[in-house]
């Protein structure tokens, strides 16, 4: 099974979405949020598609799968709408928990 049809599920339940239509976009989300983690990770491009995917980094791309969904418009729209405050946090959270698994290469 693909890490992103894997990662499906998860994502789904993290926005409390119950229907199907948005399933390809979500895909692209997870997707772009998992080449977002190998990057900040400076992992090779499909890193995790061949090495398991630790609980920290799973969460991080979870909330980035979430963050993109919700933002698709390229604004702070979703449950952003009201506050960038609350959208930087989100972003410091996705990229803190990513740099447990960072390697720190000089």
């Amino acid at each position: 099974m693909s890490l992103v049809i894997e990662l499906l599920p998860k994502v789904k339940a993290n926005l409390i979405l119950t229907h199907d239509e948005d399933d390809a976009l979500l895909q692209g989300c997870i997707t772009a949020a998992v080449a977002y983690a190998e990057t900040f990770q400076k992992k090779p491009g499909g890193y995790y598609a061949e090495h398991e995917l630790p609980a920290t980094t799973e969460q991080a791309v979870i909330m980035l799968s979430s963050y993109f969904y919700e933002s698709r418009d390229g604004g702070t729209g979703g449950h952003f709408a009201n506050s960038v405050a609350a959208s930087q946090q989100s972003w410091t959270t996705i990229n803190n928990l990513l740099r447990l698994e960072r390697d720190w290469q000089v």
